[in-house]
């Protein structure tokens, strides 16, 4: 047995609780690991308060994070007191994930914790950073460099967003940064922005063209934000998608992919080849330092990561929320 937050869905609902879980609850796996930490992503906040469709099977244990120490191994690539980190590969959602004190995991998913990096700094970046490190990778693939001009980062008071900030303002670009809680912009300065906006001036239906801005954007909004985002980019530039905070749906023109060149990259971060990873995760430890983590994160105690789910869903969470699963 062991603690953890398990969701349940049956004839008495739908909910998830702190609880003792037993082991056969975990699934299959070569490799068992103490959990040290995991995190809470938005994906996580509809998984706990059931306000999304995430969780395939119950029960289930949420978590799309972990890193922690193997206790047992079947497998070549890793040993006993080995320190791992793991995000996506649909843990938490069709696999137990990483709130609880134990996993079982396959070890095609893990990576060992880099050695600049502290377990706590790693679920302090988490899937945000990691998806933000990502983003920033695509507009480097493609051309975007620090001379072309600004960069726009929608959602920025989030997870992603504050990485991609401190991430892109450490490379040299000029960031400007969208959120709805402009009253924050002292905190998305201090990560490096150089000039904050409300997001109502891109959350609204648009025009399929706009005057030419942005040499590069990280959007983790989608919808109408994403639309106006393509529709205000220069010539060549790239659009980094990676989120859909405000919607599925993509309510734009092909006017800007054809007569600008605008590039608009999807970055995924769940199913992401091994090489991406470790190539991601090697530029986090070197771009990032602890006082950018400490100011990007906090951390609880497995007993207050449900309420504090649902915090999230309601935009009431700055940052990252580190999660002690110990605690």
């Amino acid at each position: 047995m062991f603690r953890g937050i398990l969701i349940e869905k049956d004839d008495q609902g739908y909910r998830a609780s702190v609880q003792q879980i037993d082991d056969a609850v975990l699934g299959e796996g070569d490799v068992t690991v103490k959990v040290s930490y995991s995190t809470l992503n938005y994906k996580d906040g509809l998984a706990i308060t059931g306000k999304g469709p995430v969780v395939r099977s119950f029960p289930m244990v949420p978590g799309i994070d972990l890193v922690g120490v193997v206790e047992q191994s079947d497998s070549d690539k890793f040993a006993v007191g080995d320190t791992v980190l793991l995000n996506g590969f649909g843990v938490g959602e069709t696999h137990c994930g990483g709130l609880a004190e134990r996993a079982r995991l396959k070890s095609e998913w893990l990576i060992p914790l880099p050695e600049n990096v502290s377990p706590q700094q790693a679920m302090a970046v988490g899937t945000a950073g990691y998806t933000a490190m990502l983003c920033v990778m695509a507009l480097q693939k493609n051309g975007v460099t620090p001379d072309k001009g600004e960069v726009l980062v929608t959602g920025a008071n989030g997870g992603v967003g504050s990485f991609a900030i401190a991430l892109l303002a450490k490379l040299g670009y000029q960031v400007v940064a969208s959120t709805g809680r402009v009253s924050q912009a002292t905190y998305l300065e201090s990560l490096g922005a150089k000039e904050v906006i409300d997001r109502a001036s891109l959350s609204e239906p648009g025009r399929p063209m706009a005057k030419a801005r942005w040499a590069g954007a990280v959007d983790s909004v989608g919808s109408h934000t994403l639309a106006n985002v393509c529709a205000s980019m220069q010539y060549g530039g790239t659009v980094a998608a990676c989120g859909l905070a405000q919607g599925m749906d993509f309510p734009a023109s092909v006017a800007p992919f054809i007569l600008r060149g605008v590039t608009l990259a999807g970055v995924d971060s769940v199913m992401r080849p091994l090489a991406d990873r470790i190539e991601a995760w090697q530029q986090l430890g070197e771009l990032l330092d602890a006082e950018v983590i400490n100011a990007i994160s906090t951390t609880i105690s497995l007993d207050e990561a449900v309420s504090a789910a649902q915090d999230l869903l309601d935009g009431k969470v700055q940052g990252r929320i580190i999660v002690d699963v110990n605690q």
